[in-house]
């Protein structure tokens, strides 16, 4: 027979009961302590704490404040809490932390309720906003045992209370969604905006919002990308759930729920934005800026490009970048096609083995055998072997059965082109366009690779000429001259048939006649006009007389630069294209102008700008007149070297000089005949697609002004009716003084 107990026994046992209970409370708390203070393994610090580390992209930044680009090892960019959308805040706080606005930093009342949903077998989380933040910023090591899993998360309930303590609820929330994984390469709520809705943060939509916050259930599981109807699923029950924190009513839930997901799906990768080859160019120079001790970190280290968050501030126009890629992708397919017709019924590779076998061993596949340690008859076998393979076309990327070797031979005859845009009276890059394709052809072509320039480098004899008092009007016998005094004598060719008898300079520079080009060498000698170019920006031009013709090489980048000295009033700025880099707080730690240098008068200068102009009104950049209708004051210069190898046209306006270079890999491979291969045909018209949507956007402001005389006046003689009546005067002159 059972005995009840009496008052002193059960005050007995409610005693021991609460000392049990007081007792383990008080190791909890001591427990707690000791995890504190840090006997348990090291707690960020209160630095770390106020100033968490993140794994954040660099963001490169165009004039105008948009992004071009980012350099990242996670493509992670933060935004303000202004910046993102109410949908995503009321979305995430609706489906991960109802009561994350009240608690602070631990939601104790929501915890006890998930481990009585846990013990019955429903799984639930339990962790706050503040918790699962605390987890992004310093996260767990892998493989933990249960003893270090419990510690792990005791030790994040203490950094969240901490986060609580020194943050705000606005600045939590924020830095969250700037940590948080979306899949796809997309850290942060704007990558993921971008990648998964091709829109800012502060733009998505109720359905793209609850898409995202859908996703931090399962970033694989309810990815919108591979389980489509499974993320809608998701996405649904994230409105729900916001229509029970009364985020939402069930009016607008009815109404969305309906709606497609809405994907524009953007796969995020470092070649990711406009501008590829300048941003490759771009990096590696701000990597020789930033190894500079005196540009480190507070704590001695230097700052990492792809972690650090800088922003890279640059003089790119993002509308002209759009154009010039646009204008390049719009003629090359039109001129890929010619090229290859013309060589129909022909054998592009005869006699040039040599350089097919030059093609295999720079290729990454002879490189990646050779490491292997593959013999040059395995590594041979290998390249006359069929394989899958994914080629370049302008019509797409095509996989393909083929042999690499014959891989190699179509890429040989593939045409690249590069070209660049400047505003000459600062400097200032406007565009690059390195080459056709960055993903399957890595190699810049505007500033890292140089070609021969052909007649482009015409004006630089000129001017001289110009300098030594000669006007554009002087008239010379366009016949063959040999210039002897500088090692064997050079007798130029001509390389269509010349204009007959004697012309004018601005006559032979608009239809670019050797001859008079080579008289004028004659008369000034090749250190003058080695020098003049050397001063314009291009490095190591010979002092031959065949540099008159354009026999040395250049780059894009500095052709560009020379040029801009015409445009400006005879004053040379080198191009410039990074204006300052800031950390991720805003403070600057590289800064930059231009540098202008008088490299001739202004007179000369202005007399140039009219010669070239002569070139384009009724010369051999005529076309861009009477076929692409460009009509504005524009000057320039085609250029074509030996065997149509390569094709250059110049273009000068007095808020824009642009230059373009099209020829194949190889000089060897080129085309067959010059009015094909010509600069009007290969350049120019790429120049023309630019400048057309150049002038047709007002925003840009690139207007149709002419050249402005200098305001001194010009003693140099221009206008030929008025240099013929002088010369008339002269000859009059001097007969009557003679007694004739």
């Amino acid at each position: 027979m059972n005995k009840s107990l009496s008052s002193q026994e059960i005050r007995k046992y409610s005693l021991m009961i609460w000392k049990i209970l007081i007792g383990g409370i008080a190791l909890f708390a001591i427990f707690i302590s000791m995890i504190g203070f840090g006997l348990f393994g090291a707690l960020p610090s209160f630095r770390d704490i106020e100033h968490p580390k993140s794994n954040q992209a660099s963001e490169i930044i165009a004039e105008d404040g948009r992004t071009l680009g980012t350099y990242f090892v996670q493509n992670r960019s933060n935004v303000t809490y202004k910046e993102i959308s109410p949908n995503v805040i009321n979305g995430l706080i609706a489906t991960e932390d109802t009561r994350f606005k009240e608690h602070s930093g631990i939601d104790f009342k929501r915890t006890f309720t998930i481990i009585g949903y846990n013990l019955i077998g429903k799984k639930q989380g339990a962790s706050t906003i503040t918790q699962q933040l605390a987890k992004n910023l310093f996260p767990r090591e892998s493989n933990l045992n249960f003893f270090s899993l419990v510690l792990t998360k005791f030790k994040e309930w203490i950094v969240a209370v901490k986060l609580e303590r020194n943050y705000t609820k606005e600045e939590i929330i924020t830095m969250y969604l700037n940590t948080v994984d979306f899949g796809n390469q997309a850290y942060g709520i704007k990558s993921a905006a971008r990648v998964y809705f091709n829109t800012a943060p502060d733009k998505l939509t109720l359905t793209e919002a609850a898409t995202l916050v859908g996703m931090q259930k399962g970033i694989t599981m309810y990815s919108p990308t591979r389980h489509p109807e499974r993320s809608k699923s998701r996405r649904n029950t994230v409105l729900a759930m916001m229509v029970k924190s009364e985020f939402l009513t069930s009016e607008e839930f009815d109404e969305q729920k309906e709606k497609p997901l809405g994907l524009r799906f953007n796969a995020a990768t470092v070649n990711d934005g406009i501008a590829p080859y300048f941003r490759s160019v771009l990096k590696s120079d701000i990597k020789a800026i930033l190894a500079d001790p005196g540009r480190f970190k507070p704590d001695g280290t230097p700052y990492d490009i792809d972690r650090d968050g800088l922003k890279i501030y640059t003089t790119l126009n993002y509308d002209m970048q759009m154009y010039a890629e646009e204008a390049q992708k719009e003629y090359m397919k039109t001129l890929q096609a010619q090229f290859i017709n013309s060589w129909k019924g022909r054998n592009p590779y005869k006699d040039k083995a040599l350089q097919i076998e030059q093609g295999i061993k720079r290729s990454d596949r002879y490189k990646s055998l050779k490491a292997e340690g593959k013999t040059e008859d395995e590594i041979t076998e290998d390249f006359n072997t069929k394989t899958e393979m994914t080629i370049f076309t302008w019509k797409g990327d095509v996989d393909t059965l083929m042999k690499p070797i014959d891989s190699v031979r179509y890429y040989k005859m593939l045409l690249r082109n590069a070209m660049m845009s400047m505003d000459p009276t600062n400097g200032h890059v406007k565009a690059w366009v390195g080459g056709i394709n960055f993903e399957h052809f890595k190699y810049d072509q505007v500033k890292m690779g140089t070609r021969q320039v052909g007649s482009t480098a015409k004006p630089f004899t000129y001017t001289v000429a110009i300098e030594n008092g000669y006007s554009p009007c002087y008239s010379v016998s366009n016949t063959p001259v040999t210039i002897e005094g500088y090692g064997k004598p050079y007798t130029p060719g001509s390389s269509g048939k010349p204009l007959p008898g004697a012309i004018t300079l601005q006559k032979a520079l608009a239809y670019s006649q050797n001859y008079v080009t080579a008289y004028l060498m004659k008369q000034v000698g090749p250190v003058a006009v080695a020098n003049l170019a050397t001063k314009m920006g291009i490095p190591e031009v010979p002092a031959y007389p065949s540099i008159c013709l354009g026999t040395f090489d250049a780059s894009v980048y500095n052709m560009v630069g020379a040029y801009g000295a015409f445009a400006n009033k005879g004053i040379y700025t080198k191009p410039i294209y990074l204006l300052r880099i800031e950390d991720k707080n805003g403070v600057v730690l590289f800064s930059q102008k231009e540098i202008p240098k008088p490299v001739m008068s202004e007179e000369v200068a202005y007399v140039m700008t009219r010669m070239l102009k002569g070139v384009v009104t009724g010369g051999t950049g005529s076309r861009l007149n009477y076929k692409y209708k460009v009509n504005a004051p524009i000057g320039g210069k085609t250029g074509t070297t030996q065997n149509n190898s390569d094709g250059w046209f110049m273009a000068i306006t007095p808020q824009l000089v642009t230059g373009i270079w099209t020829g194949c890999e190889d000089r060897a491979f080129h085309f067959i005949s010059t009015s094909q291969g010509e600069g009007a045909n290969t350049a120019l018209p790429i120049f023309a697609g630019f400048i057309k949507k150049v002038y047709a956007n007002p925003k840009l402001k690139i207007s149709h002004a002419d050249f402005e005389p200098p305001k001194s006046g010009v003693s140099i003689v221009y206008d030929c009716n008025q240099y013929q009546q002088q010369q008339e005067e002269t000859t009059t002159e001097l007969d009557e003084k003679l007694g004739f």
